[in-house]
């Protein structure tokens, strides 16, 4: 059995893919949490927009955990929905609510699981991967900001909790910045009457100023396990500008 295993949300693409490819521990199992099977890796299928999806990961992260007598588990939540992108009122009403579940409450239920099933004696790491947007106004984007805006605030919380029980375990958030990810390339190609940033990020990948996901996976790593004096949020690269907030 490995000493360290490593779970990562959404490690089909993006960020979370270049994360799994470049995991620091030799010989750690890592296993994907997404909708789809990865075509390597060991694979949970669930969709975290449905309290079914969280039922999946819980169980396994039980079954695993329970059993589990190496050194170190770690779970990387990376996932988050995208669509629908638009103005509140204005976007299909049943996507909506599937994108606050999957954005604000899913990484909180599952960063309980996690920290739930953990045994006594295992270092325990949480990594809730974040965005500027948690403190800068996107229009556009109000569910996405809001539920990071939750994750950062939850993770303060929880890193005072885990230091009052004692625990070794360790939770951080972490703001990547500006990344080119699928995502990332079609925020930049949406209408800019419903994505006001989308000419900026259009510019920004039109000028290379988007981090690689691989260079971002590296930055992350590279801080991780934090430190006890490290802040509970992260900042790693550059956030793109909303145009409203463009000179101030």
């Amino acid at each position: 059995m490995s000493d360290t295993i490593v779970w990562i949300t959404g490690a089909t693409s993006g960020i979370g893919e270049a994360m799994a490819a470049s995991v620091p521990w030799p010989g750690a199992r890592v296993v994907s949490i997404a909708r789809r099977r990865h075509p390597t890796l060991e694979s949970v299928q669930a969709d975290l927009s449905s309290p079914d999806g969280w039922d999946v990961v819980d169980e396994h992260l039980e079954a695993e955990l329970s059993g589990f007598d190496g050194e170190r588990a770690v779970f990387v939540h990376n996932a988050f929905l995208a669509d629908p992108v638009g103005y509140v009122g204005e976007v299909d009403r049943q996507a909506y609510r599937r994108h606050i579940m999957a954005n604000a409450a899913a990484p909180l239920v599952l960063g309980d699981s996690f920290l739930r099933h953990l045994r006594d004696g295992v270092e325990g790491g949480l990594v809730m991967i974040s965005s500027a947007a948690a403190r800068v106004p996107f229009p556009g984007r109000a569910g996405y900001g809001a539920g990071k805006a939750a994750m950062e605030q939850w993770v303060k919380v929880v890193r005072q909790e885990l230091v009052d029980r004692g625990s070794r375990s360790w939770v951080v958030a972490i703001r990547p910045g500006a990344v080119d990810t699928p995502s990332f390339r079609a925020d930049a190609e949406a209408d800019p009457r419903v994505n006001p940033v989308a000419s900026s990020s259009k510019a920004a990948l039109a000028a290379g100023l988007v981090d690689s996901p691989q260079l971002a996976a590296r930055r992350i790593w590279d801080v991780l396990p934090p430190g006890p004096d490290t802040t509970p949020v992260v900042f790693l690269g550059e956030m793109i500008t909303p145009p409203h907030l463009s000179g101030t």
